[in-house]
């Protein structure tokens, strides 16, 4: 005024650009209102975010239940023993393969740890008015014949008592070692070793109690017991052995161990006279592994999907916040206000509504996995630490994404036409 300019003038709309104070006073400014325009507009907010809140808690849920599940089914197949490789024997009219793949497995003690015979048996076992036929879950005890090595190959330890000896299997002993699951429901809290047990009808000493190291399974590998393979004309009136567990040292030894063993027994069964089949537990482990991870991408994408239909809600209603606020745009414009001012104004906006929903959306898909995991898996499950930021992170990107043309239309606006708008 008369030619005196103002010191203390620190508007933004004369010609220079803002200082770095006032872009940081813009930017809290800018933050307010988008939380001022939740507020008033709740109900319309919340149901604005409801498709990312289904989609964030969806997505955590889904992925955290199929990793908790692949992670019990690799402690399970670390609890049966890895390294495990499973060989079955068809043979018709030919002799028994016993004693050369014993043999065989020696010669490979660079690569193999224990073979055993695995053959099963079906009868109950009886103590005084117990039968193991009738244990509350109804789950049938694993009747084995093994050899020495059985523990070894099987990923079994000896608690109470001994082993299966050599004696036992050279001679055919009625000698058994008992699962844990099976000695405690049998004897309860009386020590098993030095009682007989019946099985099939005949009396087996029990010499053994293996520890448990499957306890808290309905169905658990602890209700087994192990007799010598040599009684198995007693048990199953049969002297065929067909199928043997072989134990390889490690997991890259296991491969090497079956081709070898593929070969020699291609040597000594012929097509004629049988066929055979080697089977790794490693395989089964990497097989259910690739699955839960195809499971986790195909869950993942649908809920995915549901993301998808938020973030079009999203866009739709800044649509409508930007017809609803258009005089309020021509003013702003009007006052000096910059086309990236405006831009940055409904993406802030658009990315606080997606990124409530999506603070919202981890707390329920936090709340859904812990349930999730004691109904499906019966264990405490916990989304991890990067899934959820993550999760957090793509709903603010998608409101950044799905808000950019809301927002370039708003910053495209006339001052002129703006301020003619009703």
């Amino acid at each position: 005024y008369g030619g005196k300019s103002d010191p203390n003038c620190r508007r933004t709309d004369c010609g220079r650009l803002p200082e770095r104070g006032d872009r940081a006073v813009n930017i809290n400014q800018a933050f307010k209102m988008a939380f001022k325009s939740i507020r008033s507009n709740r109900i319309r907010s919340a149901l604005t975010m409801l498709g990312i809140i289904i989609g964030v808690a969806a997505v955590i849920v889904m992925v955290s239940v199929v990793q908790g599940s692949n992670r019990k089914m690799q402690e399970y197949y670390e609890r049966m023993g890895t390294n495990k490789i499973t060989v079955s024997v068809t043979q018709w009219g030919g002799q028994d393969i016993t004693q050369q793949l014993y043999e065989y497995c020696l010669s490979l003690d660079n690569l193999v740890l224990g073979v055993t015979p695995d053959i099963s048996s079906s009868g109950p076992l009886i103590y005084g008015d117990k039968s193991t036929e009738q244990m509350e879950n109804g789950q049938p005890t694993t009747i084995t014949l093994g050899s020495t090595q059985f523990s070894l190959c099987n990923n079994f330890q000896i608690g109470k008592g001994r082993d299966l000896c050599q004696m036992d299997v050279q001679t055919g002993q009625q000698v058994i070692v008992l699962g844990a699951r099976t000695a405690e429901y049998l004897f309860n809290f009386q020590n098993p070793v030095g009682k007989t047990v019946l099985l099939s009808g005949h009396p087996f000493l029990v010499v053994g109690v293996y520890q448990a190291k499957d306890p808290d399974s309905a169905f658990s590998m602890d209700n087994m017991a192990v007799v010598p393979y040599t009684t198995n004309r007693l048990l199953n009136k049969s002297n065929k052995v067909d199928s043997f567990v072989v134990k390889a040292k490690t997991a890259q030894t296991t491969t090497e161990a079956i081709t070898r063993l593929t070969g020699f027994l291609k040597g000594i069964i012929k097509k004629e006279t049988g066929f055979f089949n080697v089977y790794s537990e490693n395989q089964a482990m990497k097989e259910s592994d690739d699955q839960n991870k195809m499971m986790s991408m195909v869950l993942g994408g649908i809920a995915g999907i549901s993301l998808l239909v938020g973030g079009i809600g999203i866009m739709n209603i800044m649509l409508v916040t930007v017809t609803e606020r258009t005089r309020e745009i021509g003013i702003r414009k009007a006052i000096g206000a910059r086309r990236k001012s405006i831009l940055a104004q409904f993406l802030i906006e658009s990315s606080v509504v997606c990124g409530v929903g999506g603070l919202l959306g981890i707390l329920i898909g936090f709340i859904g996995t812990i349930a999730a995991g004691q109904v499906i898996l019966h264990a405490l499950i916990l989304p991890n630490l990067p899934m959820a930021l993550g999760s957090f992170l793509f709903s603010v990107a998608m409101g950044v994404g799905f808000g950019m043309y809301p927002a370039a239309k708003a910053s495209k606006l006339q001052p002129v036409v703006a301020l003619r708008t009703d």
